[in-house]
């Protein structure tokens, strides 16, 4: 079956599918210790970054069968603040929004300073993984960044996806994100690749 990629315009559509894919993980599981909460406000969440990433910053859509299989979010970094993040987190976050905010403080706290592009979020379908799809769409935005000769950043949210990202040239960071009684984040950095390297 052939997946198609293009640049996606649907921030509700990316963030949805964003959110379905992460809402059980143990970085959403932190922010949200009552399961009932977790799918809802993730979906705030991650289509206000989405939506962001359209204005500054790249969302692709990955398609099978004409159905949104995948979504990728990327900015060309330093990026702008969201305006008025926090409130909108605190109108639906509640009492999580400390938990929201802190993690925040400790992402920026080691997320590089020098010129780059970040892969904010990745994510499939449930029941798309394992066919090589996250690969496809690393490497849709990762053909760019090598011909321009521009470094990525990201944070890995667990040990599987950190695997595949260093298949594809990322490299762990000094650095871990230590969520305070809950799971690490490993702070990972690409640098651009030349037309004889792989990946």
């Amino acid at each position: 079956m052939t997946a198609e990629i293009t640049r996606l315009a649907d921030a509700d559509a990316a963030g949805g599918l964003i959110a379905d894919t992460f809402h059980t993980d143990e970085i959403t599981r932190w922010l949200i210790p009552r399961m009932d909460d977790r799918l809802p406000m993730q979906r705030r969440f991650f289509t206000m970054w989405a939506g962001h990433a359209l204005e500054h910053g790249d969302v692709y859509g990955l398609h099978e069968s004409g159905e949104l299989a995948g979504v990728a979010v990327w900015f060309a970094a330093p990026f702008p603040e969201i305006p008025g993040e926090q409130e909108a987190i605190a109108s639906f976050a509640g009492e999580n929004a400390g938990r929201y905010r802190l993690l925040g403080e400790l992402m920026d706290k080691l997320h590089p300073q020098e010129p780059h592009h970040y892969l904010a979020f990745i994510a499939l379908k449930r029941g798309r993984t394992g066919r090589g799809l996250g690969s496809l769409l690393l490497e849709e935005h990762h053909r760019r960044l090598d011909a321009e000769g521009i470094a990525a950043y990201l944070e890995a949210s667990s040990q599987a996806s950190r695997r595949l990202y260093l298949r594809h040239g990322y490299a762990d960071m000094p650095e871990l994100v230590r969520l305070p009684d809950g799971p690490v984040m490993y702070p990972m950095w690409r640098e651009p690749r030349s037309s004889a390297q792989p990946g």
